[in-house]
């Protein structure tokens, strides 16, 4: 509250917001969306005149002062911001300065009709100088850059209703994942475009974007898809790059990540502090942006559907508080999603009320159930689709959604496999060895060293993947930790000696199929986010291997 009551109080009489030493367009892009969101939340009347000064005079402004940098590249954020002032207001003027900050901007949608960036973008690639002001081809191949890039199509969509906007949004998932995409749920960017390696990182802040823009997506095109993506990132991804408690995270994760420390691999530009876990490991910006994550997923948990209905799009135990037609209506939802199957629901209202309810059904779950007051719906529940239930509800109605969570597997880079449940990715965890590199202000960085070997090639296919046994168990406080977690999956899966690793890092997966001729193990895989240590994508042993007995 310290900086935004200073940042509404002290405009300057131009409109320029923010302090008088720097006049960049970017960092006010994003006290824009700080302000935004906080008038959301408090109604500030003070928020929107402040608004409306400053956009006058960046409209003003920016035909002599263009958008450079950061801010060219991320003009999006401001545009959303725009919207949603012009929404509030209404204001013609705004419709000029979104068409100028487009001009001024990236054309993120003409880079995508030919993305030219299909291979790990290294330094030789990038052409980079220490101390360079500037890096050539940096900007486009940002990990963080195209993480907020992807909610480009989906406000542009908000201003001008243009039809082709989702195509536009689909073609970026499409190429971003196709050539740099890993198993959780992510695509690389160990600062740039990393390429398929499950060995290469992601960075914490292309997460936490990634997931809002996501969020954008979501509200303004309405395809349950985006939430499945949205899920898998949440639910793997954000929890697997910080601690338990929440004290120490990671730079860059990886999919494959065997050891935690100080080293110069496998990092295409970043150094070699990139996955420590600490309080600003390698670069302080994750440390600023990594607790924007749960929050901005639990405010877009519950969306309002155009006819006065409510749509749930992602599944979280939560409270909803909320009006329909005028009159309160609270809804609460208690689950143990996304590491088990059942979601209910209660409404309270305090008279009967009819309005349409929008349910999301996965779309991993080919059979989904539903019950109202405890029978059968017998509504089809067809997957990646929204159920949608037009009734008069009561208070305290009750509903049941009972999804089918089958083990599935997964193809990725060379052919490698990997294992889903669910939202959940699942991962074999070698051991942790937490060593305090050096204490740090309230916490400390931690590098983290394998117990037991790492190496292995599953004997798993399509067809036996769904017979694989699974063991739920209750959940505990901190519902994303090694010895709470509520889902384990056993796999049968022989030692690989092929498969080394070389500063800490491991090799590229050898091509699929592999042999071995070491002892079938019953090898034990948790979920994702639970293992700070991790293999997440392995060989398959070949059909000679898969088919010996396990080792008694």
């Amino acid at each position: 509250m310290r900086f935004i009551n200073w940042t509404l109080d002290h405009q300057q009489s131009s409109g320029m917001i923010g302090p008088v030493s720097n006049d960049d367009w970017w960092p006010r892009m994003v006290m824009l969306k700080v302000l935004a969101q906080y008038h959301d939340a408090t109604g500030d009347r003070r928020v929107i005149p402040v608004m409306t000064k400053y956009f006058q005079y960046q409209l003003s402004a920016m035909p002599q002062r263009p958008l450079s940098s950061w801010g060219k590249y991320r003009w999006q954020d401001e545009a959303m911001v725009v919207v949603w002032l012009h929404r509030k207001t209404g204001d013609p003027r705004l419709l000029q300065l979104f068409e100028l900050l487009q001009q001024q901007g990236y054309d993120w949608v003409a880079e995508f009709q030919a993305f030219p960036y299909k291979v790990p973008q290294t330094r030789a690639l990038l052409k980079m100088q220490k101390g360079a002001a500037t890096i050539p081809n940096g900007m486009e191949t940002h990990g963080v850059n195209n993480g907020q890039a992807l909610k480009v199509a989906a406000v542009r969509h908000q201003m001008t209703g243009g039809a082709e906007e989702k195509a536009n949004f689909d073609r970026q998932i499409e190429e971003l994942y196709r050539y740099h995409g890993v198993p959780n749920g992510m695509f690389s960017c160990d600062e740039h475009l990393a390429g398929l390696n499950p060995s290469q990182g992601t960075e914490l802040c292309t997460i936490v974007e990634t997931m809002f823009s996501l969020e954008v997506a979501l509200q303004v095109f309405g395809d349950p898809k985006i939430a499945d993506r949205l899920e898998k990132i949440a639910f793997n991804a954000l929890p697997g790059t910080f601690t338990d408690d929440m004290w120490a995270h990671q730079y860059d994760q990886q999919s494959n990540q065997i050891r935690v420390s100080r080293n110069s691999k496998p990092w295409t530009t970043n150094g070699p502090e990139s996955n420590l876990f600490g309080l600003e490991p390698n670069f302080g910006c994750c440390t600023a942006n990594f607790h924007q994550g749960w929050p901005k997923l639990t405010e877009h948990l519950w969306m309002r559907t155009p006819n006065e209905g409510l749509a749930a799009v992602v599944w979280a135990p939560c409270i909803v508080r909320t009006s329909v037609h005028g009159e309160a209506v609270s809804i609460r939802v208690a689950t143990e999603y996304p590491f088990q199957n059942t979601v209910d629901i209660s409404l309270s209202c305090a008279s009967p009320k009819s309005f349409p309810l929008a349910l999301r059904i996965p779309e991993w779950s080919a059979k989904t159930k539903l019950l109202i007051n405890g029978k059968d719906a017998n509504i089809d529940l067809q997957p990646a689709t929204f159920a949608k239930i037009e009734r008069e509800w009561k208070d305290g109605d009750h509903l049941r959604l009972e999804f089918e969570m089958r083990t599935e597997l997964h193809r990725s880079f060379q052919q490698s496999v990997f294992l889903t449940r669910g939202p959940l990715v699942f991962s074999h965890s070698p051991g942790e060895i937490w060593i305090k590199l050096r204490d740090h202000g309230p916490t400390a960085d931690w590098q983290v060293y394998g117990e037991k070997p790492w190496a292995y090639a599953l004997a798993v296919d399509e067809q036996s993947a769904v017979n694989l046994k699974v063991t739920e168990s209750p959940i505990g406080a901190r519902p994303f930790a090694a010895k709470d977690t509520g889902v384990k999956i056993t796999v049968p899966a022989k030692r690989l000696s092929s498969w080394l690793d070389v500063d800490g890092v491991a090799n590229p997966i050898p091509m699929s199929p592999e042999d071995s001729h070491e002892p079938m193990e019953m090898l034990e895989l948790i979920p994702y986010a639970a293992a700070k240590l991790r293999v997440t994508a392995f060989p398959q042993l070949t059909e000679a291997a898969a088919t010996a007995s396990p080792q008694t």
